[in-house]
């Protein structure tokens, strides 16, 4: 009898792929959804810096997946490690996504269960995608053979957004939210607030609501006042 998956994830309704602005990313993204249906990588590493949206794209892959009748899991990793038996059973489903994996590196009952949980699911064909803040060869392993196992599939590195790009991102994910945001207010807020992608985010909420409750549009001067006070 396998065993019973010792976790439950929720998805995040706004990290699907509908909602990630890929910039020059876009033949990442390809490669990650095709993964989801089938057709792709049996082991994807994606690695990239803080901010550029590897949680959301793994959130996204698992949500697609799941959209299409396949069993998926999607697990982040923290810096505070649960007990790694959390890992048991994840080899029945056809798709596991492991975020942040970096934090696993140096804990060697950590860095067993998951070369364990990697080799069931290569024995079974089932799919794996992982993200990490550095290449393989980079993370503080203790396992060897784990670091080498990693290095089979097809490492994607994602690459920082331009000022021009991140503008643009400013206005897409504004209007995701359901509302606007001019190029030249993007620019402002870039310029003058924040650059990396959850303080922005966190700012574009506090300016919605703060615009619903006025029931005024984010005009420079609106959006100075709102900050100022």
């Amino acid at each position: 009898m396998a065993a019973q998956l010792p976790l439950q994830f929720e998805f995040k309704g706004d990290q699907s792929f509908a909602d990630y602005f890929a910039g020059s990313n876009h033949e990442i993204v390809a490669h990650l959804q095709h993964c989801c249906t089938g057709d792709g990588e049996q082991l994807i590493y994606l690695w990239g810096g803080r901010g550029l949206g590897k949680s959301h794209l793994l959130q996204a892959c698992s949500q697609k997946a799941m959209q299409q009748n396949i069993p998926a899991f999607y697990y982040s990793l923290q810096p505070n490690l649960p007990d790694p038996a959390v890992l048991e059973g994840l080899e029945t489903q056809e798709m596991v996504c492991l975020d942040n994996i970096e934090h696993l590196a140096g804990n060697l009952s950590w860095e067993n269960a998951f070369f364990h949980l990697f080799n069931r699911l290569r024995d079974r064909g089932q799919r794996l995608i992982v993200s990490a803040n550095c290449p393989p060869r980079q993370l503080p392993l203790t396992l060897p053979d784990l670091k080498t196992r990693l290095a089979w599939g097809l490492t994607l590195q994602l690459q920082a957004l331009t000022d021009q790009e991140r503008i643009v991102l400013i206005t897409f994910k504004a209007r995701r939210m359901g509302f606007e945001i001019p190029p030249r207010t993007g620019q402002f807020l870039l310029t003058h607030y924040a650059r990396d992608l959850p303080s922005l985010w966190a700012l574009l909420a506090r300016l919605d609501h703060a615009s619903l409750a006025a029931k005024r549009k984010l005009t420079i001067p609106f959006i100075k006042q709102i900050l100022q006070a």
